[in-house]
């Protein structure tokens, strides 16, 4: 078969979140509240795509951990939120990462990115990791004003690089963001991180394909393209 243009998400996909998890333990006395603040974080700015409503995904993520405060009587101050920038633009690679870009570029493979993320003219936090190499380009949702799953993210990324949905595989670490790219003909590849699994439910898109790690899923996608 032929080769897909591989479309990676990159927040827990490609860099690890978890690296935020401390600055919630010191917070909240919980390290685990990262995840229901990241859930808040992705919820609201599907709420405001759904609603016509655009609004800077950083500054959706400071108004979650203001909310998620609120909700659990915490008090956040300046500094607090300092940090949580220092962070979010500094988000390490994942272990696997690098292992399985290298196998896939060494395959052949065309890959670019696609994330909620805002462009920064001063390096991204794909750039500040050591991976933007690998790709041919870097797509944000702000050129569409509408936040993934919307089928304008994954037709834009489509559009410029002058092919059809159908020869994308979007890779991600979030079932919502694959289940988006395969509603628009693409296909989907599902990286089961930790707190990620699937939706066993009637008409919800299976991905093509599901591994645990990059590397796994690399094997998978080259033994695919060779068949």
């Amino acid at each position: 078969m032929a080769k897909p243009i591989l479309v990676f998400d990159v927040n827990e996909t490609l860099l690890d979140i978890e690296t935020l998890s401390p600055l919630f333990a010191r917070l909240f006395g919980r390290a685990d509240m990262m995840r229901e603040w990241f859930a808040q974080l992705i919820l609201y700015s599907q709420t405001l795509t759904l609603s016509g409503i655009y609004t800077p995904f950083g500054e959706i993520g400071i108004g979650a951990l203001h909310m998620t405060a609120r909700i659990h009587g915490v008090s956040i101050g300046d500094d607090d939120i300092t940090e949580m920038k220092a962070l979010m633009g500094a988000l390490p690679a994942h272990p696997d990462s690098e292992p399985g870009l290298v196998q896939l570029r060494e395959a052949g493979f065309r890959m670019v990115t696609l994330t909620n993320s805002p462009s920064n003219p001063a390096g991204t936090p794909l750039d500040k990791a050591g991976l933007a190499h690998f790709f041919e380009r870097q797509f944000h949702v702000e050129a569409v004003s509408r936040y993934k799953p919307a089928p304008e993210t994954y037709h834009h990324v489509a559009h410029e690089l002058g092919v059809q949905p159908a020869d994308l595989c979007l890779v991600a670490a979030h079932l919502w963001d694959t289940i988006g790219a395969q509603a628009v003909g693409a296909k989907g590849a599902f990286i089961t991180r930790p707190y990620n699994a699937m939706l066993p439910a009637d008409a919800v898109p299976v991905p093509d394909y599901e591994a645990d790690t990059l590397t796994e899923l690399a094997d998978r996608l080259i033994a695919a393209a060779a068949a």
